[in-house]
C-alpha cells in the first residue's frame, strides 16, 4: 500500500522536527469548542488533529465534530477510532491501527475487517499502525481488553514494537491512557525508539512543558495530548497549556 498525501506530511515534517497532535474525543468536546480548539491550535503550531476516543463515539456526533474542525482549521484531520464504528467520510486519514497486546482478537484484527469496507468507500487515507498500551492505561486499556504492558519492563514495550514494525506497521503508538497520572516512562520510549526504523508516538499523562519535552528527548517523534487540553476549564487555559506543551516539544531537535 503505497503512502498518501497525510502519512507524506508527517514523514516530511519529523525530518525537520518534533511533532505535535492534538487529540479531541467526541464524547467530550461539541463541535462549537472543537472548532474553536482547531482554530487556536493551528495558530499556536499544532501538527495535525486527532478525532476519536476509547468509548467510541460515532455517527452524526463524530461527523459534526470533523466537520467543524475542517470548517475551522487547515490541519490534517486524522480519526483515532475506538472500534470500526469510529470513522468519517469527512475526516482525512484514519490511524489503521492494531491493539497489539489486547487479550481479544477483536481489538487486534476483528475490527479493522468490520471496518475496512467502510475506510475504502469513504475514501479515507489509513495508516497502518501498532497501538500499544502501557500501564496504568485507564479507559482505553480496560475497553479494550488490553494486557497493559508493566512500567518498569521497557524491553516487553521494545518487542511488540519491533513485531509492529515487522509486521508493517508503519507507526508505532505508546499510549498510558487518557489522563493517565504519569505519561510512559522515558526509559520505555528511549529503548524503544532504539529497535525502531519507525516513527514513535506518545500519548497519555502528558500535561507540561517539562513532560512534553523530556518525552521528545526520550526519543518520540510525536507528542500526544488531548486531556490537558480538552479539560483545561477555559479557552484561556488550553492556550496556556498548549503554548507551553508545543514549546516543550519543539525545543528539541530530531
Amino acid at each position: 500500500m503505497k503512502i498518501g498525501k497525510v502519512e507524506s506530511y508527517i514523514h516530511e515534517k519529523i525530518e525537520k522536527e518534533k511533532l505535535h497532535f492534538v487529540l479531541l474525543d467526541p464524547d467530550d468536546v461539541s463541535p462549537e469548542l472543537a472548532s474553536k480548539l482547531a482554530k487556536m491550535s493551528e495558530e499556536l503550531g499544532v501538527d495535525a488533529i486527532m478525532i476519536g476516543g476509547s468509548t467510541g463515539a460515532e455517527g452524526e456526533v463524530l461527523d459534526n465534530v470533523v466537520k467543524a474542525i475542517k470548517e475551522s482549521s487547515n490541519l490534517p484531520t486524522i480519526l483515532f477510532p475506538g472500534s470500526h464504528g469510529g470513522l468519517s467520510k469527512y475526516a482525512d486519514a484514519l490511524f489503521f491501527m492494531s491493539l497489539l497486546n489486547s487479550t481479544n482478537p477483536f481489538f487486534i484484527t476483528g475490527a479493522q475487517a468490520l471496518g475496512a469496507f467502510r475506510v475504502k468507500l469513504y475514501g479515507l487515507e489509513p495508516i497502518p499502525m501498532a497501538y500499544l498500551i502501557v500501564e496504568p492505561g485507564e479507559t482505553v486499556g480496560w475497553v479494550g481488553d488490553a494486557k497493559p504492558i508493566p512500567r518498569h519492563k521497557p524491553k516487553i514495550a521494545a518487542a511488540y514494537a519491533l513485531a509492529g514494525q515487522y509486521l508493517g506497521m508503519r507507526l508505532v503508538y505508546l499510549e498510558a491512557g487518557s489522563g493517565a497520572p504519569s505519561h510512559v516512562p522515558n526509559e520505555m520510549v528511549k529503548i524503544v525508539k532504539s529497535v525502531l526504523d519507525v516513527p514513535l508516538i506518545v500519548g497519555g499523562g502528558i500535561r507540561s512543558y517539562e513532560d512534553a519535552k523530556e518525552v521528545a528527548m526520550a526519543g518520540a517523534d510525536i507528542i500526544v495530548t488531548g486531556t490537558a487540553i480538552e479539560k483545561a476549564g477555559s479557552l484561556e487555559e488550553a492556550e496556556k497549556r498548549l503554548r507551553s506543551i508545543i514549546k516543550g516539544v519543539k525545543e528539541v531537535k530530531p
